[in-house]
């Protein structure tokens, strides 16, 4: 039922709306393009602003506290659930679409998010004053863009948002099992989290609030969540907004290329072990204290903090806990259950990723993947990492915020109102080194008439005269005739880069001179750099690395990233992959290849079963892959590929892998007749 407000909110944003709807030609679904009006939706973005910013429906919301939901097994998790209330608090009478939120971060902290925006005009005030810093040139504008993703929506995603409640939606924020204040053991993602995810939403379905219609939202872990439970299909499921999530996450962020997460995993895992502990007080005051949930806790104290200390405690593979070998075996249920499967998501999928976010590898692929006509699927990557999502929102010619597109996107697909939505984008990106673009999609879905042509860009031995590395040599399009072979040694100076800001989740973006300057990292690198390009030379799609290698010991951890040089020689990087040599089998199922033949994705196993020691000094071939990427290299800037022998504290190996290198130095070998390369897109005026 549309009460007389909310009908009056939705009749002005569509209205706002009409010049840029009356524009488009609507076929069926099927086959329908969406309108692009740039990317801030042009007039229909001022609409979806006026929905979510404007008067709502109703001028309360009623809390039910830690409600029970029984799963098929017994297990009971619990929930906090948010609905619209009338003046006097009372929760109002007509059924709701309702937003699920399933996460590992205990509801408390949603719950403390929530209050914070309760608080007449201080809310508002603190938003438009995270929105309206501008540290842009400064050595901080990392930290601006932390504050400015506050500001843009990012915490209403990740909490409650409370204008899209009193705005007509019950929301429902559920403690995923063995978490928070919910009974059991903590399955991280696996089958029986996924199989709760759908029991939640059908009891949220059958419920006398709802009105049967359900969408989901959330980041990171709950954006993984939305997905797995999309996967599955349940009838009650209309339309999911990930944002930054992931769906490899073998490959994302647990071990990519083999090298384990070492700096964010730990973090991670001691992070929601920690919260997990933290007792529901109130129960404890009025004597019903839930004995099952500490039963739980004692019987899984630490969930995986245990299994990482396995890994780097045994120094051979054969006496590696079975736990870790499953994690590190492609075949195992465990790794499959982590081995997401967008192709059967069904319903509208809104993703919203980031360049240097810790899942970048998955999340253009979860767009392509998707079988929906664009519109029905969009995606908008930043030039962000995992916590500064939306920092760059909100102003003429930019996107709109997170929580405006999050409640343009549930009014369309749950409350069927024709506010244009399905005409933004479907692909907006921020170009690095550019700015804001749409476009009909990326990567496999990249428009035969609007992706560059894939070349190989050699590396040679002849020096640039542009960088202070190990060695600095070159970047072109014809190989080197010449037989070299270069030496790279492990070191520590990615200690200072953007690897290191992105698996810390973006929070040592702050330090601009690591992050957004690889120049220090690159002092122990082989760098190869091109010649300025003449014209505006763009970059999309995944990049790969062919290199020829040979290796001092029986394995070898190779990074290479991909950079844009400006004329003042900052080094900012573009894509960054990595590959543990010994794991260099490619799974070709899941691979691309070019035109050329070459690969712009070659998908390592990453899996022991598929382990091929190296011959110490007998040549070696790698493929690695680059997360895909668009970018623009401005006139006078070149474009840099830099090798590395590992990414300490990013990544490191498990242990027996870690002996096996011997952090021995490592050789990059460039033949005429067996040349390493990049495989690269790129479109414009290179003058190389």
């Amino acid at each position: 039922m549309k009460h007389a407000l909310r009908a009056t909110v939705a009749a002005t944003a569509a209205a706002v709306a009409v010049p840029f709807l009356a524009t488009a030609v609507t076929p069926s679904v099927a086959t329908a393009a969406p309108v692009t009006a740039g990317p801030d939706g042009g007039a229909a973005g001022i609409g979806w602003a006026a929905a979510e910013d404007g008067p709502q429906e109703y001028p309360n919301i009623h809390i039910d506290w830690d409600v029970p939901i029984t799963m098929s097994d017994g297990v009971v998790l619990k929930a906090n659930v948010y609905r619209p209330a009338d003046a006097a608090g009372r929760p109002i009478g007509d059924p709701t679409p309702v937003i699920v939120n399933l996460t590992p971060y205990t509801k408390l902290l949603s719950a403390v998010a929530d209050q914070l925006q309760s608080v007449p005009g201080l809310s508002d005030s603190l938003l438009e004053f995270f929105r309206s810093i501008d540290l842009d040139g400064s050595p901080m504008s990392g930290l601006g863009d932390l504050l400015n993703a506050v500001g843009n929506g990012e915490m209403r995603n990740f909490a409650v948002d409370r204008n899209l409640i009193r705005g007509g939606y019950t929301q429902v924020v559920v403690d995923v099992r063995g978490t928070g204040f919910s009974q059991g053991e903590w399955d991280m993602l696996r089958d029986r989290e996924q199989q709760d995810s759908v029991e939640v939403i059908d009891w949220a379905a059958g419920q006398s609030w709802s009105d049967g219609r359900i969408g989901m939202n959330g980041m990171s872990y709950s954006g993984i969540n939305q997905l797995q439970a999309a996967q599955r299909q349940p009838a009650a499921l209309r339309a999911i907004f990930p944002v930054v999530p992931g769906s490899d996450l073998v490959d994302d962020v647990l071990a990519p290329g083999g090298g384990f997460g070492f700096n964010f995993i730990p973090l991670w895992l001691g992070l929601v072990d920690g919260l997990k502990w933290a007792p529901d007080l109130s129960a404890l005051a009025n004597g019903t204290f839930d004995t099952r949930w500490l039963a739980d806790r004692v019987a899984d104290p630490f969930t995986y903090l245990d299994v990482l200390l396995s890994a780097y405690s045994s120094t051979r593979i054969e006496d590696l806990d079975p736990r870790v070998r499953d994690l590190l075996t492609d075949v195992t249920s465990d790794r499959q259950a982590w081995l997401g499967d967008p192709s059967a998501v069904r319903v509208p999928t809104f993703v919203v990723g980031g360049w240097h976010d810790l899942f970048t590898y998955s999340e253009s692929k979860i767009y392509d993947a998707i079988p929906l006509p664009p519109g029905r699927k969009q995606l908008l990557m930043g030039n962000t990492y995992h916590v500064s999502s939306g920092s760059e929102a909100g102003k003429p010619g930019l996107p709109p915020r997170l929580d405006v597109l999050q409640r343009a996107w549930f009014d369309k697909w749950l409350e069927g109102i024709d506010n244009g939505i399905d005409g933004y984008g479907p692909v907006t990106l921020r170009q690095q080194g550019g700015g804001w673009v749409t476009q009909g999609g990326f990567g496999a879905s990249e428009p035969a008439d609007e992706p560059g042509r894939y070349r190989r860009m050699y590396l040679s031995a002849n020096g640039s005269g542009t960088a202070a590395s190990v060695y600095d040599g070159s970047l072109s399009g014809a190989a080197d005739p010449a037989v070299t072979q270069l030496t790279v040694a492990p070191g520590l100076t990615m200690l200072c880069s953007n690897d290191t800001a992105q698996a810390t989740m973006g929070l040592l973006s702050v330090l601009d001179g690591c992050a957004l300057d690889s120049r220090i990292a690159e002092t122990n690198a082989l760098t190869f750099t091109s010649d300025p390009v003449t014209g505006p030379t763009t970059i999309s799609g995944p990049i790969a690395a062919h290199l020829e290698t040979v290796q001092d010991a029986a394995d070898g951890y190779w990074v290479v990233t991909v950079n844009d040089v400006a004329p003042d020689g900052r080094s900012t990087v573009l894509s960054s992959g990595q590959l543990l040599a010994s794991l260099r089998q490619v799974d070709e199922a899941h691979s691309s290849r070019s035109d050329n033949g070459d690969y712009t994705d070659p998908r390592a196993f990453t899996s022991l079963d598929k382990r091929e020691p190296t011959e110490p000094g007998e040549p070696t071939t790698l493929d690695i892959a680059l997360p895909a990427t668009s970018a623009v290299l401005q006139p006078g800037h070149r474009l840099r590929v830099s090798v590395f022998a590992g990414n300490f504290p990013k990544g490191l190996p498990i242990t027996p892998m870690l002996l096996d290198t011997g952090l021995r130095p490592e050789h990059v070998r460039l033949d005429p007749d067996a040349p390493s390369y990049v495989n690269i897109s790129l479109r414009g005026e290179t003058g190389w």
